[in-house]
């Protein structure tokens, strides 16, 4: 195991700070720049029924109750094997759209011949039976529910919370129950901005529902547009901590790029290949190797088989540290979209074992740990931390191992 120098120690998680403002270093549109100097460094955690209808076509289309809705069935046809399935679904059922055949395929909602279908890219197989499950109409409104909250802080104005693993944001087709704004609604008791909308109020930013840590949420409307507008002038302090399959090739560096939907996987997002193209959003994320693990199998001595690193955001968008890690040829451990296989290829006497603590990972190994910023009513500087929780310190463990 290879360490970097110890990082500087703080004060306790969930304590508001004084005058805190992350400098990261700015880069060149499309480029890999690497950064000399590590900025101010932030402590880290310690180790620690009945038929509703029935359509028979050439197709064998059919559509059933479930206990949450309506199920679809389909067997598909010979001239439609080898098409995408999400395709061949959107003309088999055009009052579905595209898009929402892939969202549900992306729930889990899909199964062929018993078996889930988790790709929309998935090609057909003829004579194949297609189960598509419709979730039952949500309310117009999401409800509030009784769900604990690690709650960092809470005046009249803005809740920090420090979101567990599991929880989506905000109601969403496979997601419509347990969400952040469900709880909020039932904490809060309705004191949420309405900017949002009825499905997300007082969602100002997102991490994802199997990303944990740091989320700020407002109470107020004019909370609401002031931080909208630290978020939009990237005047928002945001740090990371992710445990990633192999290693950046530079210890320190910023990835500068745009990010567009993938053209292969709709829920995916990808690095925009061709620097002169408009494709996509501007991305920038400053990352730090705090520590490397082991030794990768096969590959030339001095390769890591695992890194832990710290990742600070210059820009916020959709997966945006999966996707740039993932660029990096280094994947988050445990992410099931950007990684491409579950076990840890590493050599040396604990490798059987780290390989096990990997593949028994649940999800994606990424942590929100630092958000800071100006207060939009009170103008106080606040800065906030969320300790590593159990399931990333376990990891780290299994990790420093090898």
């Amino acid at each position: 195991m290879e360490r970097s120098p110890p990082l500087e120690r703080g004060r306790g998680a969930g304590r508001a700070f004084a005058n805190v403002r992350s400098a990261a270093a700015r880069s060149h549109h499309g480029q890999l720049s690497m950064d000399a100097a590590h900025p101010t460094p932030y402590p880290l955690p310690s180790r620690g029924g009945g038929a509703l209808c029935c359509k028979v076509a050439s197709m064998s289309e059919e559509e059933d109750l479930s206990e949450d809705g309506a199920v679809r069935r389909a067997v598909a046809p010979e001239d439609a094997a080898g098409e995408r399935v999400d395709a061949w679904l959107t003309r088999t059922w055009p009052e579905l759209s595209r898009s929402r055949i892939q969202g549900l395929i992306g729930a889990g909602k899909l199964s062929a011949d018993g078996a889930g279908v988790t790709h929309a890219s998935e090609k057909v197989r003829a004579g194949a039976t297609y189960a598509l499950e419709l979730p039952a109409p949500a309310p117009a409104a999401p409800l509030p529910e009784a769900i604990r909250l690690d709650v960092v802080f809470e005046d009249a104005h803005l809740i920090v919370v420090n979101k567990a693993a599991g929880m989506a944001a905000h109601p969403a087709p496979g997601s419509m129950k347990g969400t952040l704004v469900n709880a909020l609604l039932a904490h809060c008791a309705g004191s949420l901005s309405g900017i949002g909308g009825v499905a997300r109020p007082g969602i100002v930013h997102r991490i994802d529902k199997d990303t944990t840590g740091l989320v700020v949420v407002a109470k107020d409307d004019a909370t609401h547009t002031g931080l909208a507008k630290l978020f939009a002038k990237h005047r928002i302090e945001r740090c990371y901590y992710a445990i990633a399959r192999g290693a950046p090739e530079q210890r320190t560096g910023t990835i500068d790029t745009r990010l567009a939907r993938s053209n292969e996987d709709r829920r995916k997002f990808a690095v925009v290949r061709d620097p002169a193209s408009e494709a996509g959003k501007r991305a920038i994320t400053h990352y730090w190797t705090i520590e490397r693990f082991g030794q990768r199998e096969g590959a030339p001595a001095g390769t890591p088989a695992a890194s832990f690193l710290e990742c600070r955001l210059e820009t916020g968008r959709t997966h945006q540290i999966r996707a740039h890690l993932a660029h990096l040829g280094a994947p988050l451990i445990g992410d099931p979209l950007y990684g491409k296989q579950r076990g840890l290829k590493a050599s040396g006497p604990h490798a059987e074992e780290a390989d096990a603590a990997v593949r028994a990972f649940p999800r994606q190994a990424l942590h929100a740990a630092t958000l800071g910023f100006t207060h939009p009513i009170t103008g106080e500087e606040l800065r906030f931390e969320a300790a590593l929780p159990g399931d990333l310190t376990g990891l780290l463990e299994a990790l420093r191992r090898l």
